[in-house]
C-alpha cells in the first residue's frame, strides 16, 4: 500500500499563552507525513526554497518519507506566522510568505502516479484536481479545504469536492461552503455534491461523519476530542487528524462506514499528542504503541452500553429489545 500526500511544507513561527516557536518545520503536507507514515509508506509531493534547512529533510527521510516529489526551488520557503489566545480553536495569522509555494504546480514522479490513497491537503483546488487527473486507480481520494478557498475558489473547488470519495472541513468552513447555520444541512449540500462522506473537524470537541443515507443512525457519527490537560500548540492538528485517518483506513480490506468511524478515532488520538508540543515535535516520538493505548483509552470512555445493576431493569431492557 501506498499513501500520497500533496501540500505545503512550510517553516512556521507560532505564538500560544504557553510558548513560542521560531522557523520551526511546519505546513500541511509535514504534519501529515510524520502522521501517516506510522502506518504506510507516504510519497510527499511539496515544494520548498533552497534556505530550507537540511536538518528537516533529514528528519523526513528518517521517518522514511519518500521524498521524490519534493521540489527545491531557488528561492525562499513558504513561511507562517500566526497566533492562538487561550481559545486555541482559531489562529490570527499574523503573516504570510508564499514564497516558492505561490507557483507551486504538482508533478508526480512516475511512482507516485499508482498511490492507492491520496490526501489533497490544503491547496488550492485547481492543484488538486492537477493532483487527480495524473493518478490511475486510487482506492480512496481524500480532499481538505479551508475558507480561502471557498471565498474565491468555489466554483472549482466544488469540482474537486465532487471527484473526491470523502471531504475534510471545520464546523465553520462547511456552513460556510452552504451558506447554512444548520451543520445537517451543510452536510447533507456538500454530500450531494458527489462525495461518499464528509468529516467535519471540531477541534477540541471532536469530529462528525455524515455519510449518505436516510436514517440518522446508519449516516452519522460522532467521536468527542481526547480530554488533554496539557496543550501546547493546535497548529497541524487538522493535518495530523487526516494522517492518522487515512493511515488506519490504507491497512483495511475494505472500506464502509464501520472502518470510516474507527478511522476518526484513530485521527483524533493521533492529533490529541500533536498538540502536546510546538510543530510536529511530539510526532517525532509518537509510536504506534503510543496510538494504540490512547485508542483503547478512547474507548473505555466513550462506552455506555447498560450495566444494569438491578436485574428488574435488565428484565425491562431485555423484553424491550424482543
Amino acid at each position: 500500500m501506498s499513501i500520497l500526500v500533496v501540500g505545503s511544507v512550510a517553516l512556521d513561527s507560532i505564538q500560544t499563552p504557553f510558548g513560542k516557536a521560531k522557523d520551526s518545520l511546519g505546513g500541511s503536507a509535514t504534519y501529515f507525513s510524520a502522521a501517516a507514515q506510522l502506518y504506510d509508506q507516504v510519497n510527499l509531493v511539496a515544494v520548498v526554497g533552497t534556505d530550507f534547512p537540511k536538518e528537516h529533510i533529514d528528519f523526513l527521510k528518517q521517518r522514511g518519507i519518500n521524498l521524490d516529489g519534493l521540489q527545491v526551488v531557488e528561492g525562499k520557503t513558504f513561511r507562517w506566522s500566526g497566533r492562538y489566545s487561550y481559545d486555541m480553536n482559531t489562529a490570527e495569522t499574523l503573516d504570510t510568505q508564499l514564497n516558492v509555494f505561490a507557483n507551486f504546480h504538482p508533478d508526480l514522479p512516475e511512482s507516485y502516479r499508482n498511490s492507492e490513497y491520496v490526501f489533497l491537503a490544503n491547496i488550492d483546488p485547481v492543484l488538486q484536481l492537477e493532483v487527480l487527473s495524473q493518478i490511475r486507480k486510487p482506492k480512496l481520494t481524500v480532499l481538505d479545504t479551508m475558507n480561502y478557498w471557498i471565498n474565491y475558489r468555489k466554483e472549482v473547488l466544488s469540482q474537486a469536492i465532487a471527484a473526491v470519495d470523502i471531504v475534510l472541513m471545520n464546523e465553520a468552513e462547511a456552513r460556510q461552503y452552504a451558506n447554512t447555520f444548520s451543520l445537517v444541512r451543510a452536510a447533507r449540500k456538500i454530500l450531494s455534491q458527489g462525495p461518499k462522506a464528509l468529516v467535519v473537524k471540531k477541534g477540541e470537541y471532536g469530529a462528525s461523519l455524515f455519510a449518505n443515507g436516510d436514517e440518522p443512525r446508519r449516516s452519522f457519527f460522532f467521536a468527542p476530542a481526547y480530554p488533554l490537560e496539557k496543550i501546547q500548540d493546535p497548529t497541524g492538528a487538522g493535518d495530523s487528524f487526516a494522517g492518522g485517518f487515512i493511515g488506519y483506513l490504507a491497512q483495511q480490506e475494505r472500506i464502509g462506514k464501520e472502518e470510516i468511524k474507527r478511522a476518526i478515532i484513530h485521527g483524533s488520538v493521533v492529533a490529541s499528542f500533536t498538540v502536546e508540543d510546538f510543530g510536529v515535535e511530539r510526532l517525532r516520538t509518537l509510536t504506534m504503541q503510543d496510538i494504540m493505548a490512547r485508542y483503547r483509552e478512547f474507548k473505555d470512555f466513550t462506552n455506555f452500553e447498560p450495566t444494569c445493576p438491578w436485574s428488574d431493569q435488565c428484565e425491562h431492557l431485555n423484553a424491550h429489545k424482543k
